[in-house]
């Protein structure tokens, strides 16, 4: 398992993006759509860890529950070698699915799940495709 990025939730990527330039940050790469689910985002780096911009797509509420409470940072992403095999370990932890697998257009197909751990940290894990 390997540290990735933090994902941040956006109402305008652009705003939150130039915000961030104040501390070093830009981007790092072309933004990207995903309509499977429903977000819209971009990768930016900088000082710190890198960055994840999400905006949801309109009709797509995906954001929402954190938008609507202020809450910006919400995820932490992490690569994996064995998508399958770690989401069954943090299972066993208590963890419980949130997003099953599915490819995402940010990692280019390459598949992606969403879990809630114990203490309500929600984690991201990709499939490094190294496996």
């Amino acid at each position: 398992m390997r540290f990735h990025h933090i994902g941040i939730a956006c109402r305008d990527l652009d705003v939150d993006a130039t915000a961030l330039t104040v501390l070093g940050y830009r981007a790092e790469s072309e933004d990207f759509t995903d309509p499977r689910q429903g977000i819209r985002g971009r990768f930016i780096i900088g000082p710190g860890p890198r960055l994840e911009l999400l905006t949801q797509l309109e009709r797509s509420g995906v954001l929402e529950p954190w938008l609507a409470k202020g809450v910006k940072a919400y995820h932490q992403g992490y690569e994996v070698s064995d998508l399958d095999a770690e989401i069954e370990r943090l299972k066993s932890a208590g963890a419980i699915v949130v997003s099953a697998p599915q490819p995402a257009v940010a990692f280019r197909g390459r598949r992606i799940s969403f879990l809630m751990l114990k203490n309500l940290l929600l984690v991201e894990l990709i499939d490094s495709g190294r496996g």
